[in-house]
């Protein structure tokens, strides 16, 4: 018991020591989601839904290219997409619903 009482002050010194990381650190999981993998909570419309999109389809090239959302951006979709992109309005809530549908439901390319 001697001894284990001995080791407490040892235990809360490497405890204390120990580095943590930061608040917004991605996690293990994060950093190793594959780039085609659809964001798990990001809502139609917003950046992290566009960045998917953006990466899955290669639109942009080493962030070089047409602003998110943008008439310009919703073509290059369209033209990526081919003959499986949607008739509804390009932009539209309607559009990007059949966008996301469509990227979550393809299978991804193999390595």
């Amino acid at each position: 018991m001697r001894r284990f009482v001995a080791c407490i002050p040892l235990l809360l010194l490497l405890t204390a020591c120990s580095p943590t990381p930061p608040a917004d650190a991605p996690t293990a999981a994060q950093q190793t989601q594959p780039a085609n993998t659809p964001p798990a909570n990001a809502a139609l419309g917003s950046p992290g839904w566009y960045a998917w999109v953006d990466r899955t389809l290669a639109i942009s090239d080493n962030g070089h290219g047409p602003d998110h959302g943008s008439a310009e951006w919703n073509q290059a979709v369209q033209q990526k997409l081919g003959q499986e992109a949607p008739q509804s309005e390009p932009g539209s809530p309607q559009w990007q619903q059949s966008v996301d549908a469509l990227l979550r439901t393809r299978v991804p390319p193999q390595p």
